[in-house]
């Protein structure tokens, strides 16, 4: 049974059985700050399980894309280690419990292939159940498990939470005996290979907080007995359905191995048995290669592009795992090319959309791989270089500051870095890497919960939330609101008063400020509360529903309880609106100039200025910018009205209305609207008519990483403001060239083009003043036992290219007969080098350019045996450079 037939027919048997099927979230974890990536199927329905929002359906059932990254490490060394993976789950919000949880997992397990259902044979299913849990054990018997193969385990196998705080419960595991090829008999506590868990019933009981371990929390509340979470492994039940080893030999997963085993040259199945070959490295590094293609493409899929920070950097890293481990296995040649579209028709069956964006997934794939490829050969050559002097200075170790050097300016992988050193002899200082690793990181976290939200276990935000609800925003309507201060946040949580010059952040129960979302920038402002009076000058949502705003106490004292009047920067607002609405009319006028594929890949929006981030493969030229630029004006003349309004999601698709990648957006959504031009989902601010923007500018295009292009522009006042100093500069320009001002663009190329002319005659006479005594040099050739030797200092600031052509030329005039070594040693900001060249004469008597060139630089220097060169060392060590070779041809002589 193919894979994507069991996802069809497990989410028809919950469907038939009242459940709603709900579309799976995008893999990048929007809602969660604690997640980079949704890694459990219950991760987008956790509001509703904590009574946070109110479920649209009792019962729901969906097929979840998920990654996990924590033990990537050890993907390909077992058979079932997978970043990527797929979770089947049913869930009910206070209307069933374990009795129908379990009636329906086992239905769905045993019906018969005709009859929608797995098929599964009901003599080799085991059941394992929570220690003290005698309810599930008896519902089980009931159910038709003998009690010989009902297990009861602890809460290592058989209790789940989140690992962070939130909902959690017992378990109750349903396993699938593969047969004695695989192992023991005796059931999962003898052998879980044999016998291989498929579906994981959680009786959703709890709130969990203060989490240790996976055995080690805290439970603060009970929740209803009647929340129930599942999750059937997708790959598993396919290995099972399909009659295979592992997730690796499944249909969405095996053309990927194959064709990079055969793009290898390797036969892969000869050490493939279930346990056989997981040491084996080419097996392992196919492995790898499968599970990180497929990992790739449902990531670019679900709008995440390769970067150096976040989720972006995951995928960065998973990327350039599978090329490296291609090359280990002797391909060398472009890796996604080959294997994406492979990857690209096994899932397409399941998520047709891949099929339809694989123009804009493998233009982004295809530029990381190149990018990464540049990348090798650039830190390979550092590297080397750090291998040399190591060894120059008698060392065996390379340390931990150049390993991180290497991965952190250059990209390079330390594991990259240890295979290289090893093969030279030496060692790597693993652990003052990983210090400097650990040390980036903690910046890095301790950075962005400054930034962010200031409490970076989220407790005191969760407190304030739990106690008082979602905050209610204002902001479309209102610029003021009277409202009540709920809660005061200080360094250490929660404070009942603040005094004057405390930075606090304060929640009210209802509030005008926009919080920073979306690309726009937050709301400032001031929020008078008792006899004192606070300036905000930030505004974050640490969670779903909770807004804080960050401010100091600028008079008197503010405290806890107390009513409050809050009031936004009016003139800031406005000029934050102006920018968003404008980058709307970009977004849109990109499109239609661009095609469709030119999304938005990121977006802020400031007073007065936006940037604009979207996906295109290559550079927009200056005409385009110009088009758009004045089509977006044009819509500004129009005066179209922008309106806001509040719909379902599939009502939002039918109008036409963008998304943007990677978003997770509700069942109703918020659509924007610049009159019949634009539309687009959004819960930002925006003006009322697009006239009201007066002008935008775009300032520049560029490029910020592989297929993504950023545009500046300015809005409204500033926009004129730089219309006004660019016209004073060119009448400014205008009057020196003493030309009309529509010449000063022609004047000024004709001035540049001269100016280069005049470079490029002064290089060509330094060239033959430099080559002008080649001649007279090779005359005077010196016999250094029967070699033709010429050491000679070359023009102070001579171009290298001069000064290797002076050595050629040289010894070019020397006649061939004779064996000749010719050195030319140069002057240049402050340091000295060296170009040796020698005939094939004296080569045939054992002379070598490059071994003159290291001996008299220490090691230094590359090239060939007919032609070195090497530097670095200060200028005046000129005259003692000569000398060694001269020395060295003397003595080899």
């Amino acid at each position: 049974m193919k894979t994507a037939e069991i996802k069809r027919r497990f989410l028809a048997h919950f469907e038939a059985n009242g459940h709603t099927v709900v579309p799976s979230a995008p893999l990048p974890a929007i809602d969660d700050p604690n997640l980079l990536f949704i890694n459990a199927g219950m991760v987008q329905f956790v509001p509703f399980f904590l009574g946070q929002r109110t479920p649209p359906y009792a019962r729901a059932v969906s097929v979840q894309k998920c990654i996990r990254t924590p033990d990537i490490d050890e993907v390909g060394k077992t058979s079932r280690h997978g970043t990527f993976f797929q979770m089947n789950g049913n869930f009910s919000f206070g209307d069933y419990f374990k009795a129908e949880a379990i009636r329906l997992a086992w239905e769905l397990s045993t019906n018969p292939v005709e009859q929608g259902g797995f098929g599964l044979d009901p003599e080799r299913i085991w059941a394992t159940v929570y220690l003290d849990d005698d309810e599930a054990a008896e519902m089980w018997r009931a159910t038709g498990v003998p009690t010989e193969r009902i297990v009861r385990r602890g809460k290592k196998d058989n209790w789940w939470h989140m690992g962070i705080p939130g909902p959690g419960g017992t378990c109750s595991e349903l396993f699938y005996d593969r047969g004695a090829d695989y192992g023991k008999a005796g059931g999962p506590e003898v052998d879980e290979d044999r016998y291989m868990e498929y579906w994981n019933l959680v009786f959703m009981q709890y709130e969990i907080t203060d989490v240790k371990s996976k055995d080690t929390f805290t439970i603060v509340s009970d929740l209803p007995k009647k929340n129930i979470d599942t999750g059937m492994g997708l790959e598993r039940v396919a290995s099972i359905l399909q009659g295979v080893d592992n997730l690796y030999e499944i249909d969405e997963v095996k053309p990927i191995l194959a064709r990079a085993a055969e793009l290898a040259g390797k036969v892969y199945g000869a050490h493939s048995g279930h346990e056989a070959g997981l040491s084996h490295p080419d097996d392992v590094r196919l492995r790898v290669i499968a599970d990180h293609v497929r990992t790739a493409l449902m990531l670019i899929g679900d709008g995440v592009t390769p970067s150096n920070e976040g989720r972006g950097y995951v995928l960065r890293r998973i990327m350039r795992r599978a090329i490296r481990a291609m090359r280990l296995l002797g391909w060398q040649g472009a890796t996604f090319p080959e294997l994406l579209p492979v990857a690209r028709d096994c899932m397409a069956p399941s998520y047709p959309e891949l099929a339809k964006e694989f123009g804009r997934i493998s233009t982004y794939a295809y530029a990381e791989e190149e990018a990464f490829l540049s990348t090798l050969r650039a830190g390979t050559t550092i590297l080397d270089s750090a291998i040399t002097e190591t060894k120059r200075s008698g060392g065996a170790k390379l340390s931990g500051a150049q390993a991180f050097q290497l991965h952190d300016t250059y990209g390079f992988p330390i594991d990259l870095t240890l295979e290289i050193a090893s093969e030279q002899g030496l060692d790597v200082d693993q652990d003052g890497f990983r210090r400097l690793m650990a040390d980036q990181r903690s910046r890095a976290k301790a950075d962005a919960a400054a930034r962010k939200t200031g409490h970076a276990d989220l407790s005191a935000y969760r407190a304030v939330l739990d106690n008082g609800g979602p905050v209610e925003f204002t902001g479309y309507a209102e610029v003021t609101r009277e409202s009540r201060v709920r809660a005061l946040l200080g360094d250490s949580g929660a404070v009942q008063v603040a005094g004057e010059g405390d930075y606090v952040e304060l929640v009210l129960d209802t509030t005008p400020f926009y919080a920073e979302g979306g690309g726009q920038q937050a709301d400032t402002g001031l929020i008078n509360v008792g006899g004192g009076q606070v300036e905000v000058v930030d505004v974050q949502q640490p969670l779903p529903g909770l807004i804080v705003h960050k401010a100091r106490v600028v008079r008197g004292e503010v405290r806890a309880g107390e009513a409050g009047f809050a009031e936004i920067d009016v003139t800031r607002r406005k000029a934050i609106s102006r920018s968003h609405t404008a980058t709307h009319l970009i977004h849109q006028t990109m499109r239609a100039f661009l095609g469709e594929s030119a999304t938005q890949a990121g977006s802020l929006n400031a007073p007065g200025r936006l940037r604009f981030d979207f996906n295109t493969p290559g550079a927009v030229s200056p005409t385009v910018l110009h088009d758009v630029e004045q089509q977006v004006n044009e819509v500004l003349l129009r005066d179209l009205e922008v309106h806001a309004f509040v719909t379902s999601q599939s009502e939002a698709r039918r109008l036409g209305a963008m998304a943007l990648f990677g978003e997770k957006y509700g069942d109703e959504v918020r659509v924007v609207e610049v009159g019949d031009y634009a539309r687009e989902l959004c819960g930002g601010t925006h003006v009322a008519r697009s006239g009201q923007l007066g002008l935008v500018k775009i300032l520049n295009e560029s490029s910020i990483g592989a297929g993504v292009r950023r545009v500046e522009a300015l809005v409204g006042i500033d926009a004129f403001g730089f219309l006004a100093k660019e016209h004073l500069l060119v009448a400014r320009l205008a009057e020196l060239f003493r030309v009309p001002g529509d010449q000063v663009a022609d004047r000024v190329e004709q001035t540049v083009t001269a100016l280069r002319d005049a470079e490029k005659e002064l290089e060509k006479m330094r060239a033959q003043m430099v080559l002008g005594g080649a001649g007279a040099l090779a005359a005077q050739a010196r016999e250094l036992g029967g070699v033709a030797y010429v050491g000679t200092e070359a023009p102070e600031g001579a171009a290298t290219n001069d000064v290797r052509t002076l050595a050629q030329e040289i010894r070019g005039k020397i006649d061939a007969a004779r064996p000749a070594v010719v050195a030319v040693a140069a002057r240049s900001n402050g340091k000295a080098s060296l170009i040796v060249a020698i005939n094939a004469t004296a080569k045939s008597r054992g002379l070598s350019a490059a071994d003159l060139v290291k001996g008299a630089l220490s090691g230094r220097g590359g090239g060939n045996a007919d032609l070195a060169q090497g530097g670095g060392v200060p200028a005046d060590q000129v005259n003692v450079l000569l000398a060694a070779v001269e020395r060295a041809v003397g003595e080899a002589a």
